[in-house]
């Protein structure tokens, strides 16, 4: 287990230092609110959607299309154990808090955050798998998640459901491995180019949130605490242990456990502005979080690889 923590730890020092970065830029005023805003957009629209792409370009075999069926079967898991656990343990009194903290506790970084460590600790494979959790997060995201921020069924919609970049960029991605198509190399490279991106710009991203954390962060609202040891200890912990009970493939599991495991999304504090809700506790705890996630998901990932 010391030498999975070891390995999984440098990797995570790297993108520490990617986000160190972005908490330079944020310090000096290279990096603006609007900027990161822009980079995001680009990052959630374009570089995302190439990575998912540039992963499913293999050849299809039978255990990778098992494996594709039982990622997004434990993806679905998983968030349906997060809802739960959101409902049961988180309570306040203020609704728009409430709402704030059970979508923070059920959403994790799975894109932003864990495609970036899946391809640096297992390759290819990482994204591969780590999509299909993206695509089945994405789907949650605007249906459940939604409604749980706005308050307002009427929110959702298929159209806001199918057409948003994760789901788009999976489907397409599936359907270039089941047809086996070969993309000409006109595409591919600019593809290619486009997901080289994906693991220093939403480091640097990040780290111009975590720039903005301050003292008063941490002490400020003590229940986000309860949301972020759900979010970063008690889900992942979880579903290591139901998914080591049912035998999981290690790869997959490893994949599950890094986008479990991820800090709180960032899409927490854009909802929370959206629907008027408190922006500052989701952006917040976004930062806090993130910032605790350094410590807590080398040793899940390394309990996770040694089961």
């Amino acid at each position: 287990m010391l030498n999975n923590f070891l390995l999984v730890g440098q990797q995570v020092l790297v993108l520490f230092i990617l986000m160190l970065l972005g908490v330079i830029a944020n310090k000096k005023h290279l990096l603006t609110r609007e900027g990161v805003s822009g980079i995001t957009n680009v990052v959630l629209y374009f570089v995302t959607p190439c990575v998912i792409l540039n992963a499913f370009q293999r050849e299809s075999r039978p255990e990778l299309v098992n494996g594709l069926i039982v990622t997004g079967i434990l993806a679905l898991g998983i968030h349906v154990l997060s809802i739960l656990l959101a409902y049961l343990v988180i309570h306040d009194k203020d609704d728009g808090k409430q709402r704030v903290l059970r979508f923070a506790t059920v959403f994790s970084n799975c894109g932003f955050m864990s495609l970036p460590i899946q391809e640096a600790v297992l390759g290819d494979i990482g994204v591969f798998y780590g999509s299909v959790f993206v695509a089945v997060f994405n789907v949650v995201l605007w249906t459940w998640g939604l409604v749980i921020m706005s308050g307002n069924r009427s929110e959702m919609s298929i159209k806001k459901l199918v057409l948003n970049p994760g789901v788009l960029g999976t489907v397409f991605g599936i359907l270039i491995f089941a047809l086996q198509i070969k993309l000409p190399v006109v595409a591919s490279m600019p593809i290619s180019f486009l997901a080289a991106l994906n693991t220093p710009v939403p480091m640097i991203i990040i780290g111009y949130y975590i720039g903005n954390l301050t003292l008063n962060k941490f002490t400020e609202n003590k229940k986000q605490y309860v949301s972020i040891s759900l979010r970063l200890v008690v889900i992942p912990l979880i579903s290591i242990g139901i998914m080591a009970l049912f035998k999981v493939d290690p790869i997959i599991l490893t994949v599950c456990t890094i986008a479990a495991s991820a800090p709180t999304a960032t899409v927490t504090a854009m909802f929370a502005t959206r629907f008027g809700r408190d922006a500052e506790l989701g952006a917040g705890m976004v930062s806090v979080a993130t910032l605790l996630s350094l410590i807590t998901i080398p040793i899940l990932v390394a309990l996770a690889q040694s089961v």
